[in-house]
Formats: structure tokens, C-alpha cells, sequence
């Protein structure tokens, strides 16, 4: 049997899987960061805690903090985030500009690359440096 919370899959394997699958699993690693995040530093009520979410994981704050971790990426980290970057997207949300989009986009492919390789370590070391400007503030 599988265990879908600690998976690691072989390059090849994560090769074949498209930038927009990457990304989506991202987005849900970066989600599970973020609410980890808020309820660690004391955000974990009702309405607050939801809106605070919502504010983190939107594209133009989650454009904010890819750049600050971009020079911390290797070069093959750095090529997966291009890969994201580059993905067809068809639709932006309305509240993020189509560069915003493609960024978050990245960054999520990237999470979704490092956590199918099993890079735990990698990916807290990166969403703490992320996370760094809020402090306990969100």
C-alpha cells in the first residue's frame, strides 16, 4: 500500500506528470503550509483564521513570496519553478495580474515537484524564508 502522506516518486515518474498537475498538487501543499502557519501562531479562529488564509494564498501574495525564495533555488529547483511558470494557464482569477498568476503558478509546481520527490526539509526551509516579513502578523 501507498502512503500518500510520505510519497516519493522516482524522477521519471515525476517527469511524466504535467506542470498544471504539479501545480495543483502545490497549491494544496502551499494551503496546508499556510493553515499549519496560522494556527502555530495563534490565528486559529472562526472567520479570521479563514480570511487570513485566503489573504495568503492568493497569487499576488503568493508572487510576493516566490520571488523571495528565488535566490535560494538550485538550478534544477529553479528550472521546475520556469517549467511552472511557463504552464498554459487559461483563465487568471480577477484579482491577480496574468505575471502574479504565472508566479504563484510556479511556485506551486515547484511544491508539488519537491514534495513528490519527498523534500520535506526543503520545502519547510523555503516557506519559512516565505513566511519570514510576517512575523506573527497576517
Amino acid at each position: 500500500m501507498n502512503d500518500y502522506f510520505d510519497i516519493r516518486l522516482a524522477d521519471d515518474q515525476i517527469r511524466a506528470i504535467s506542470s498544471i498537475g504539479l501545480a495543483h498538487l502545490g497549491d494544496a501543499v502551499y494551503e496546508l503550509l499556510v493553515r499549519s502557519w496560522l494556527c502555530a501562531h495563534g490565528r486559529a479562529t472562526g472567520k479570521g483564521l479563514h480570511r487570513a488564509a485566503v489573504e495568503l494564498v492568493k497569487a499576488p501574495a503568493q508572487a510576493r513570496r516566490a520571488e523571495k525564495i528565488l535566490p535560494l533555488l538550485t538550478e534544477e529547483e529553479l528550472a521546475v519553478y520556469k517549467r511552472g511558470r511557463n504552464a498554459h494557464v487559461h483563465t487568471i482569477p480577477h484579482n491577480a495580474s496574468r505575471s502574479d498568476y504565472l508566479k504563484a503558478t510556479a511556485l506551486e509546481c515547484l511544491l508539488g515537484w519537491l514534495y513528490l520527490r519527498g523534500e520535506r526539509e526543503r520545502i519547510n526551509r523555503l516557506f519559512t524564508v516565505m513566511m519570514e516579513e510576517d512575523g506573527d502578523a497576517a
